[in-house]
C-alpha cells in the first residue's frame, strides 16, 4: 500500500513540475507571438517613413489596432518565474515589474492616440514615431541584445 501511495505521489509531483514548465514555456511563446505581431504590423508604416511605401489611413490604423491590442495582452503575459526557458527578456523586467508593465499601458494609449490624430501622410510622420520611441526604449532596458 506504501509503494502505491508513494508512486501516485511521484507521479502527482512529476505532474505538477510538467504542468508549471509547460505553463512557463506557453506564456513565453505567447509573448513572443505577440512581439512578432507588432513587428509585423510595423513594416507597412515603416516602410512608408522610408518612403518605401505609399500612404494609406487603414493599413496604418490596423497596425495601431494591432499595437494596442497586443500591448494589452503583453501586460498579462509577465508572471514571476516565467524569465526561465528561451526568451530575450533580462532579469530586469521581474525587478521593476512596476515600470516594465506601465510601459505597455503608454504603448497601448500612444497608439490609440495616434489611431485618433493621424488623418493623413503628415499628421501620421508626426506621431508615428511616439508609437515607436516606446519600442525602442523598452528593448534597451528590458530586452537582451541579439
Amino acid at each position: 500500500m506504501m509503494r502505491i501511495l508513494s508512486v501516485a505521489v511521484a507521479l502527482a509531483v512529476g505532474a505538477t513540475i510538467y504542468t508549471a514548465a509547460n505553463a512557463e514555456t506557453d506564456v513565453i511563446k505567447q509573448r513572443q507571438q505577440a512581439m512578432k505581431a507588432m513587428a509585423g504590423a510595423a513594416k507597412e508604416p515603416g516602410a512608408v517613413i522610408k518612403g518605401e511605401a505609399k500612404f494609406d489611413l487603414d493599413k496604418i490604423r490596423q497596425s495601431l489596432a494591432v499595437y494596442q491590442e497586443k500591448a494589452s495582452d503583453l501586460k498579462k503575459l509577465w508572471p514571476k518565474g516565467s524569465n526561465n526557458g528561451e526568451t530575450a527578456a533580462l532579469p530586469i523586467i521581474w525587478e521593476k515589474q512596476d515600470d516594465f508593465l506601465a510601459r505597455f499601458e503608454k504603448l497601448a494609449a500612444d497608439a490609440k492616440a495616434a489611431a485618433a490624430s493621424i488623418k493623413d501622410e503628415a499628421s501620421f510622420k508626426a506621431e508615428w514615431p511616439k508609437v515607436m520611441s516606446n519600442c525602442g526604449g523598452c528593448h534597451k532596458q528590458y530586452r537582451r541584445p541579439d
